[in-house]
């Protein structure tokens, strides 16, 4: 070809003819060899060389599920686990060894938890004689200081909380009565409702922020309709569920009804799971958690 185009300048009509017909020739050869590849991309894939990964495809077509293991086994720093004690209480374990129990009523599971959170809408919510080797109990209401407010960073993970008000009786509201925990550890978000009886103001979303992990009061009564419910996990944009305070199969039933319409479902034959970004759910999904 270096020959062809070195003579390509020359007024030779039997030089300009080789030429040409030589580059049309080169030019059918390469379209036969690009055209099936392009028109037929699935013998790509049956090729003795393996087609290049796709890290998009990986993460939202092929998410681990929800791991198994008990309290106190190994996690990496990406994980959290998360173990349903019953009622509202939850029990957080990080990667460090930092132990979390939710709404703590003086029992996490036959353990003595590192932090509590609590609220006071009921006894089962709170305790007053909280175990003196707890080191930190976080009461999620006005203890006569003014509203409770926690930031505060415990190894590998940071609580926070959000206030909101309480039915007091038939026709009043306790202002701050209840306070709705955030854990942000491995990368989640992960957010405890506790004793939540009325739709959230805009402030208040802005303050919580994106939630990836939820757990819901479902009762329907006590605490806020399944409707209200659902708008906040819409509102927070939550990609896991979890159920909480509910009593008896009848409430719960009607909840997964109409949560289920617009989310999938799994029931877990155990309380524990160990969640990680890359096993949330592309489509938001109710775990439930058995223990209520």
């Amino acid at each position: 070809m270096a020959a062809l185009r070195a003579g390509s300048g020359s007024n030779a009509p039997g030089v300009r003819l080789a030429w040409l017909l030589a580059r049309a020739v080169a030019a059918a050869v390469l379209c036969l060899s690009v055209l099936p590849a392009r028109a037929t991309g699935l013998h790509l894939a049956q090729s003795a060389d393996p087609p290049p990964a796709s890290h998009c495809l990986a993460v939202a077509e092929n998410r681990p599920p929800f791991r198994r293991a008990a309290l106190g086994s190994a996690l990496s720093a990406h994980e959290i686990r998360v173990t349903f004690a019953g009622h509202s209480t939850f029990v957080l374990e990080t990667a460090a060894g930092v132990t979390i129990a939710t709404d703590y009523n003086g029992y996490a599971g036959g353990i003595i938890p590192r932090v509590v959170t609590m609220n006071h809408a009921h006894s089962s919510h709170f305790t007053i004689f909280p175990d003196p080797e707890i080191q930190h109990v976080l009461r999620g209401w006005d203890t006569g200081e003014g509203p409770a407010k926690y930031f505060l960073q415990v190894e590998d993970v940071l609580i926070r909380n959000v206030t909101t008000d309480i039915r007091s009786g038939a026709a009043t509201m306790e202002h701050d009565g209840n306070s709705i925990f955030i854990f942000e550890a491995a990368g989640l978000c992960i957010g405890h409702l506790g004793h939540l009886h009325h739709r959230l103001t805009d402030e208040q979303y802005a303050q919580i922020g994106r939630i990836d992990v939820l757990m819901v009061p479902v009762d329907g009564s006590f605490t806020m309709g399944h409707d209200g419910m659902l708008e906040v996990a819409r509102r927070l944009r939550s990609s896991l569920i979890l159920p909480m305070h509910y009593f008896g199969q009848l409430s719960f039933n009607r909840f997964l009804t109409e949560m289920g319409k617009e989310m999938d479902v799994e029931v877990s034959q155990e309380p524990t799971a160990v969640l990680s970004l890359a096993s949330l759910p592309q489509k938001p999904k109710i775990l439930v958690l058995p223990g209520y």
